[in-house]
């Protein structure tokens, strides 16, 4: 899995700024409710090679909810996620009370805890710097997000506390994660998988807090099935900032052989449940897209036909992902599941021989060759297989600029005519030939 780092501290001292500099886009940000909220809370980042997740914990509506409780729930959800937490202070107005609250939440994480004096522009502000050593969280990194000033030194100190990276313990369980956005009824589904087929079942510890991995048998075959329940805070404080489960998500599909997306019939396609999608793009994980509470559905010959045309719609990046209908809790089509599950799982380990895929590519250039593009005309020489999870493939020919994305989706779709890549990704790598 990859690091996450949090950006925690009071109200406009420029964490959306720091976010932004970061990861190098300004994400989009709607006002259409009352306070701030933002599409996406996270992104993946990196530096000097060393990719992480960037979590931002600002611009959250939390309705009438009092302005220390606000305060309160992001450091929170900041210290139970991150493996690295960034607490932006202002210099020019020193060090507030809210500085000093949120330090105290901060001491209690046992995480590292780096602070970043922001808006530090000119040189008359510099002195303000050594006023936060109060809050005790060792040398205070000086940086200034809208110029970018600092911003590399802040980003070496944060990979510098990354954690080691651990081996999981090798298995031969498929792993699947359950995901979707809030009451889509994913629990639901995990329960219906795990009362169906309860002949082993042991709770073992996740990566995440609230987070549930349970291995059971089905079919002779040993499964983990990985729960994203989501936060389960008390409070109404948490209930108004669901797309923090998002977050969950990233751990699950990072651990997933296979992702299931769950949908809700009765409510249809949402805006995050798009969000939720471009998390399993982003991994490259093989996915099913599950049509849950089909139940709910009034139906006619055409009803399975038109979701089945929406989804294709939202998710064109996940056309490779098959589409499943059933009902969690009236336990129908539930077992369907599992040869799907196989089926991904084998495509997302296997391999292909050299001679049989060129043999492939051969054809499919004689086919339909490429057109001019970019000044030249692409020749294709050969190709390998050089990965796996999801199958990757090299691809050698003259000069990759004179591929057009159309000619590499053409290719795309001929090796999955020829091979079985069910429900999983594959990555072509376009290399020129010395």
């Amino acid at each position: 899995m990859l690091p996450k780092v949090a950006i925690v501290g009071r109200p406009n001292v420029g964490k959306s700024t720091l976010f932004n500099r970061i990861i190098g886009e300004r994400l989009s940000i709607t006002d259409d409710q009352p306070g701030v909220t933002r599409d996406r809370i996270y992104s993946k980042a990196s530096w000097l090679s060393k990719e992480f997740f960037l979590i931002d914990t600002g611009g959250i509506e939390l309705g009438d909810a009092p302005f220390l409780t606000e305060i309160k729930a992001q450091a929170e959800i900041a210290m139970d996620e991150a493996d690295v937490i960034v607490f932006v202070v202002d210099c020019r107005s020193g060090v507030t009370e809210d500085d000093n609250y949120i330090a105290k939440l901060l001491y209690k994480t046992n995480k590292p805890v780096i602070l970043a004096v922001n808006k530090v522009d000119d040189q008359k502000f510099k002195e303000n710097v050594y006023e936060f050593y109060s809050l005790g969280f060792g040398d205070p990194v000086a940086i200034s997000s809208g110029h970018g000033i600092g911003v590399g030194n802040l980003l070496d100190t944060i990979i510098n506390e990354f954690p080691a990276k651990q081996q999981e313990e090798n298995d031969d369980a498929i792993k699947f994660a359950i995901i979707g956005r809030p009451n889509v009824g994913k629990s639901s589904l995990t329960n219906a998988l795990l009362n169906e087929n309860r002949d082993i079942v042991s709770p073992i510890a996740g990566t995440t807090r609230d987070s549930i991995d349970s291995r059971f048998r089905a079919y002779d075959k040993e499964y983990v099935v990985i729960d994203t329940a989501g936060l389960k805070k008390r409070g109404k404080i948490y209930e108004n900032i669901d797309k923090y489960s998002s977050i969950r998500s990233i751990d699950s599909i990072g651990r997933a052989d296979v992702v299931l997306l769950v949908l809700d019939a009765g409510t249809g396609i949402q805006e995050q449940d798009t969000h939720v999608g471009q998390y399993i793009e982003e991994f490259n994980r093989p996915c099913i897209i599950v049509v849950n509470k089909w139940d709910l559905v009034e139906k006619d010959s055409k009803t399975m036909q038109k979701w089945i045309n929406d989804v294709r719609a939202v998710y064109k990046y996940l056309d490779y992902a098959p589409i499943v209908f059933l009902s969690a809790k009236e336990n129908k089509r539930v077992q369907t599941l599992f040869p799907e599950i196989d089926r991904a799982y084998e495509a997302y380990y296997k391999r292909v021989s050299t001679s049989v895929f060129n043999d492939v590519v051969s054809e499919a250039v004689l086919m339909f060759p490429p057109s001019e593009f970019n000044g030249g005309t692409l020749k294709v020489y050969y190709g390998s297989q050089v990965g796996v999870e999801p199958p990757t493939f090299a691809i050698f020919v003259n000069e990759p600029k004179y591929l057009h994305f159309s000619y590499k989706r053409y290719l795309e779709n001929q090796i999955r005519k020829n091979f079985d890549f069910y429900a999983t990704p594959i990555k072509l790598e376009f290399r020129k030939r010395d």
